[in-house]
């Protein structure tokens, strides 16, 4: 009769560490897919820009390779994606081609900046061909128009910034003290113009 008692105990506990196995699997939080037919998380994000030296205007072109989305991205069209979005660039994405320069720049500019880690801003759009964005740096946020286009799955905007706007004279006679000689034209004037291109794309 022992037996009996005790090969059934064994038998309900097993059952019930069973169930309990069963339950723990049921309520695994499922990871929700997005409906959505665009989205910048996803997309193959270019934010290019052309800086300027010398009194000749020479172009200096660079990129940065990263962007953080942090809110918003996502939409049934991409203009819906776009509008709205927060967004985050790790000065560290930094690339020029040039090792040295890279170096320069993130220490001799954006190192004097404060909050020297992430450029941020939003992304709202107007209409068909126009919008602006809400560029941080500095601790300094300005309005910024831009002008975009869209073609089959691409996105592609341009816009022109003035750095001294966000109160960065300091930081670009740092730069322009730094590269003293690389920025020196024909004419001996070392310049480092304050003025750069923003061509952004976004692959869908």
């Amino acid at each position: 009769m022992k037996k009996i008692i005790i090969l059934l105990s064994l038998f309900i506990v097993s059952l019930s560490i069973l169930s309990c196995k069963k339950d723990k699997k049921n309520n695994k939080p499922k990871t929700k897919k997005s409906s959505v037919a665009f989205s910048l998380k996803k997309a193959n994000n270019e934010i290019n820009f052309t800086a300027y030296k010398t009194t000749a205007k020479i172009p200096v072109g660079g990129q940065f390779k990263k962007v953080n989305i942090i809110s918003g991205g996502e939409g049934n069209t991409i203009r819906e994606a776009v509008n709205n979005t927060v967004f985050a660039i790790p000065v560290s994405s930094l690339f020029t081609k040039d090792a040295s320069r890279d170096f320069k720049i993130r220490k001799h500019f954006f190192g004097v900046m404060d909050n020297t880690k992430l450029l941020s801003g939003k992304l709202l759009i107007d209409d068909n061909s126009t919008g602006y964005a809400n560029i941080k740096m500095n601790g300094v946020m300005q309005k910024i128009p831009f002008s975009y286009k869209i073609n089959d799955r691409v996105f592609s905007m341009k816009a022109t910034i003035d750095v001294t706007n966000w109160n960065l004279i300091k930081a670009l006679n740092s730069l322009n003290a730094i590269c003293k000689d690389l920025h020196k034209g024909t004419d001996g004037i070392s310049k480092t113009w304050s003025d750069v291109e923003l061509n952004i794309k976004s692959v869908f």
